[in-house]
C-alpha cells in the first residue's frame, strides 16, 4: 500500500488543522498521524493512490478557515503497518519556522454559544476556539501552548479541559479556551479605580454610554475610547480631552451590516472587508443625512467604520447604543495602551470609566485601517487581524530587518521567501513610540527566531530608525533611498523582479543630491534605481514650517509660476500679513532656509492653500486629503501641463498653478478647481509613463507611496496607464505610504548585499 510523509508549512498551528486532518483522514479511510512539527505540520499517511490524492487536494481546498498553507510537500516513503490514523505529541528536529495567526474576529458558532442562555458560555466575553479569538497579541514565544500565552495564568476547569483534549471538539488545543468558571473576567471601574456595583459589568457600561461618558475599554490588542456616537456633546468632550484635532476623524464600531447602512452607503467590496474575519476599519462613503455626530468626521466624506470583532464588542454594542466611538485609547501622538495600570495613568482625565479585564495584552496592535479601490482594496494602516501573515517572496533572501520610516513606522524581518511585517508603530517622536519599536523588534526576532544579518534603513541621518541602524554594528548596514525602497516594496509584494518603471509620489524623503524627493518616476531593480524623471524642484521657505502651513507653499508655487507677487491678486494671499508675505517671498527668492524639493504632496499643499482650503494644517496630509475631498467627482477638465526632455525629466508645476489661479480670479469653484488639478495630474504623468516607457522598452509599472492614498488619484492612474497598454501594479498587502516602506528597504538592501553593490558604512 501507498504511504506518503507529508510536511505543510504556513499558518497551520493554533487553527484546528490537526483535528481537520484527523477528520479527513479518517473520513477517506486513510490510516497513519499528525504532528506539529517546528515548521509546521507532519503528516504520515497510508492508503491506495485514489486515496492518497483525494487526501492531499482536500488538506489545500478544505483547510480550516484561518489555516493559511504556504507549501506541501510529499514524499513516497516505506509502508508501516498501521490500522487507525492518530494525533500524536509534537516532532522535533525542525527549524522553526510556523507561522503564527494573527488575531482573529470571533466566529458565528462561538457567538450562537454566547447568546443561548442555555449554553454554558452564554454572554461571556471571552468566549473563543480554534477558528476565532486572540493569537499573536498574547503569545510570548513558540511553540503555541497554553504556558506560552497570556492564559498560563488560567486554569483550565474539568469542562474546558475536556474540551481541549478532544480531538472531535472544535476547542481541541484552543489555546486561549475559556468559560465564565476559569476566567478571564471583566470589570467596570471608575476613574479612580474604584470598582462600580452592578450585577453585570457591560450592561452597566452600556448605560454610561448613553448617559453621554467616556469609557476606556481593554480589547484584544489595546484599549479603545468609546461614546456614543450620536452623543454630539459626548464625542466632542473626547475630542478635547484626547487632544485630538478636530478635522482628524474617529473610527466607528457598528453592531452590523444593517446599522452601517443608516449612516453610509456601502458596495459589496466593503461589507465583504467588514464581513471578513480580520474585520478591519473600512473606510465608507458617507450619507447626507444621519444621525451620527458630525464631530466624529468633519470635512470629511468618508467614515471609518468596524463590526464588533471580540465577543466583548458584540455584547457592549446592543441597543440601545448600537453605533461607538471606537477611537484608539492614547494621547495624540502617543503608543497605543495596552495595560491596565497603564489606562489608569495615561487615560487620567480622559476616561470616566473603565471596562476592564484581567487577560494581559503581551504586545499592541492597532485596528487595520483599509480604503476600496478598483481593482483591489488597500491598507492605509496594516495591524490586527493581518500581523504577522507573512509577504510570500518568489526569492529568498538573508534574514534582514527593515527599519521603517519616521512616519507611520512599521518593522520587518525576512526569513527565507518570506517578509514579517509588524503591526502599526506610529510616528517615532517620543519616547513611548521608541519603546513599542525596540520592544516589537525584540519580540517578533524572537518567537519568529529570526537573527537577521543585514539592516536596511533611510538614508535620512536624523530619523530615529536611521539612529537606532547605527547601533546594529554587528550587522550590515545598508542605507536604501526612500523613494527606491517604496518602488521596490510594491515590487515585492507584486513578485515582480524588475526593471519597472516606478512612480513613487509622496510628501518627503531624503533623495541622493540631498535635497526633498517626492514625486519621481524611476527605473527600479531591487538592488538599484535611476531617476527618469520628477517634478520640478520648489523651494520650502521655513524648511518644515513649509509642511505645517501650506500657505508658504503657495507663495512658493506662485513665485516659481509669475516670479513675484505683485500682479496676483487671491484671497488667500489677503488673510496673510504683508511682513509675512515680504519674508517669506524673500526666503524663496534667496534659497535661504528654502531647502528644493520635488514632491507632489507638497504640490498638494499649493493648490489646497492656493484654492483656501487650508493654511495651516493640524495633522500630515491634511490639506491634501481635503482637496481631494473637495474635487467635484463629475468634472472632467484639466489644465495645461508641461515638461522638458533635459536630463530626468522636469515635470513643471508652472502651467498647472497658472491653470488654477486664472481659476480662481474668474470664480470658478473651488471643487471644479480641486476635480481640474487632478484631472491634469493624471493625464501629465500617464504621457511621461507612456513617454519612458517607450524609450527604456519597460511595459511594467508600479504606483507607491503616500500620495497614492488619494483614490481620485490612484483610480485615475491605474486607468490612465492601463490604456497606454501599460500592466500597472499597485499596492493590497502593505500599505503604499511609509507603513510599507520597511519591506522595500529590506529586500533591497539584501539585494544590495547579495550583488556586491551596498554601500560600506
Amino acid at each position: 500500500m501507498p504511504a506518503r510523509c507529508i510536511e505543510i508549512e504556513g499558518i497551520v498551528q493554533g487553527v484546528g488543522f490537526r483535528p481537520f486532518v484527523y477528520h479527513l483522514a479518517r473520513h477517506l479511510g486513510i490510516t497513519g498521524d499528525v504532528a506539529n512539527t517546528g515548521s509546521g505540520v507532519i503528516i504520515h499517511a497510508q492508503g491506495d493512490k485514489t486515496q492518497l490524492g483525494q487526501f492531499v487536494q482536500r488538506l489545500k481546498d478544505d483547510a480550516p478557515p484561518l489555516a493559511h498553507i504556504a507549501k506541501i510537500t510529499a514524499l513516497e516513503i516505506p509502508f508501516r503497518a498501521t490500522t487507525d490514523f492518530t494525533i500524536i505529541a509534537s516532532a522535533g528536529g525542525h527549524e522553526r519556522s510556523a507561522l503564527i495567526s494573527p488575531d482573529v474576529a470571533v466566529c458565528g458558532d462561538c457567538l450562537d454559544e454566547m447568546n443561548n442562555p442555555a449554553d454554558r458560555r452564554y454572554a461571556h466575553p471571552f468566549i473563543n476556539c480554534t477558528n476565532c479569538g486572540p493569537r499573536y497579541t498574547i503569545i510570548a514565544d513558540l511553540p503555541y501552548d497554553r504556558t506560552q500565552t497570556t492564559m498560563a495564568g488560567f486554569a483550565m476547569c474539568s469542562d474546558c479541559r475536556k474540551e481541549y483534549s478532544n480531538p472531535t471538539d472544535r476547542r481541541f488545543h484552543a489555546q486561549p479556551i475559556a468559560c465564565p468558571v476559569c476566567g478571564p473576567r471583566v470589570a467596570l471601574l471608575d476613574s479612580k479605580r474604584q470598582p462600580v456595583e452592578a450585577t453585570d459589568a457591560i450592561s452597566a457600561a452600556r448605560r454610561l454610554l448613553v448617559q453621554g461618558h467616556i469609557l476606556a475599554v481593554k480589547g484584544l490588542g489595546g484599549f479603545h475610547l468609546a461614546v456614543d456616537a450620536a452623543h454630539a456633546t459626548a464625542v466632542n468632550r473626547l475630542r478635547q480631552r484626547k487632544g485630538r484635532e478636530q478635522e482628524k476623524p474617529f473610527a466607528l464600531m457598528a453592531a452590523s451590516v444593517d446599522e452601517i447602512n443608516r449612516f453610509a452607503r456601502l458596495t459589496k467590496q466593503e461589507i465583504d472587508l467588514l464581513q471578513s474575519k480580520e474585520r478591519p476599519i473600512v473606510l465608507i462613503r458617507q450619507k447626507k443625512t444621519h444621525t451620527i455626530s458630525p464631530d466624529v468626521a468633519p470635512l470629511n466624506r468618508y467614515f471609518g467604520v468596524m463590526l464588533p470583532y471580540t465577543p466583548l464588542h458584540h455584547l457592549l454594542l446592543k441597543s440601545p447604543v448600537p453605533v461607538l466611538v471606537m477611537t484608539s485609547a492614547n494621547a495624540s501622538g502617543e503608543p497605543l495602551v495596552i495595560d491596565n495600570n497603564d489606562a489608569f495613568e495615561r487615560l487620567k482625565g480622559i476616561a470616566d470609566f473603565f471596562l476592564v479585564h484581567d487577560r494581559d495584552i503581551l504586545i499592541g496592535c492597532d485596528d487595520s485601517l483599509v480604503r476600496c479601490a478598483s481593482p483591489k482594496p488597500f491598507f492605509l494602516r496594516r495591524a490586527r487581524g493581518y500581523v504577522p501573515v507573512p509577504v510570500f517572496l518568489t526569492t529568498k533572501s538573508p534574514p534582514t530587518l527593515g527599519l521603517g520610516a519616521l512616519l507611520k513606522n512599521t518593522i520587518c524581518l525576512t526569513k527565507g521567501d518570506r517578509v514579517f511585517i509588524s503591526q502599526h508603530i506610529g510616528d517615532l517622536e517620543n519616547l513611548g513610540t521608541l519603546t513599542f519599536f525596540t520592544k516589537t523588534i525584540e519580540h517578533l526576532s524572537r518567537i519568529l527566531e529570526i537573527a537577521p544579518e543585514i539592516v536596511g534603513f533611510d538614508l535620512h541621518p536624523d530619523y530615529v530608525s536611521t539612529r537606532h541602524a547605527n547601533t546594529l554594528t554587528y550587522m550590515t548596514r545598508v542605507p536604501v533611498q526612500h523613494h527606491h525602497a517604496h518602488i521596490v516594496s510594491c515590487m515585492a509584494e507584486n513578485h515582480l523582479a524588475g526593471p519597472v518603471i516606478g512612480l513613487a509620489f509622496d510628501g518627503t524623503g531624503l533623495g541622493d543630491d540631498d535635497t526633498a524627493w517626492g514625486g519621481e518616476v524611476l527605473i527600479v531593480h531591487p538592488e538599484t534605481f535611476e531617476r527618469a524623471a520628477h517634478m520640478a524642484y520648489l523651494p520650502m521657505p521655513g524648511s518644515n514650517s513649509a509642511i505645517l502651513e501650506p500657505w508658504r507653499m503657495g507663495v512658493s508655487a506662485l513665485i516659481d509660476t509669475y516670479g513675484h507677487l505683485d500682479s496676483v491678486q487671491l484671497p488667500f494671499l489677503d488673510a496673510i500679513s504683508s511682513e509675512k508675505l515680504s519674508v517669506v517671498a524673500q526666503m524663496v527668492k534667496t534659497g535661504l532656509n528654502s531647502p528644493l524639493t520635488s514632491s507632489i504632496g507638497r504640490l498638494f499643499d499649493a493648490v489646497a492653500a492656493l484654492c483656501g482650503l487650508k493654511q495651516v494644517i493640524n495633522f500630515e496630509g491634511q490639506a491634501a486629503m481635503l482637496l481631494e475631498h473637495a474635487a467635484d467627482e463629475n468634472e472632467t477638465g484639466f489644465y495645461n501641463y508641461e515638461w522638458r526632455n533635459q536630463g530626468p525629466i522636469q515635470i513643471l508645476p508652472g502651467p498647472m498653478i497658472a491653470g488654477v489661479v486664472g481659476d480662481l480670479q474668474n470664480h470658478v469653484p473651488v471643487p471644479i478647481i480641486a476635480a481640474r488639478f487632478h484631472n491634469t495630474l493624471i493625464r501629465l504623468l500617464g504621457d511621461v509613463t507612456s513617454q519612458i516607457s517607450k524609450t527604456t522598452q519597460i511595459k511594467q509599472v508600479a504606483l507607491s507611496g503616500g500620495v497614492f492614498q488619494n483614490l481620485r488619484l490612484l483610480d485615475g492612474m491605474v486607468a490612465a496607464l492601463s490604456s497606454k497598454g501599460l500592466d500597472v501594479f499597485t499596492h493590497s498587502q502593505v500599505p503604499p505610504n511609509d507603513g510599507g516602506l520597511c519591506l522595500g528597504q529590506a529586500i533591497a538592501a539584501a539585494a544590495m548585499v547579495t550583488k556586491g553593490l551596498a554601500p560600506t558604512s
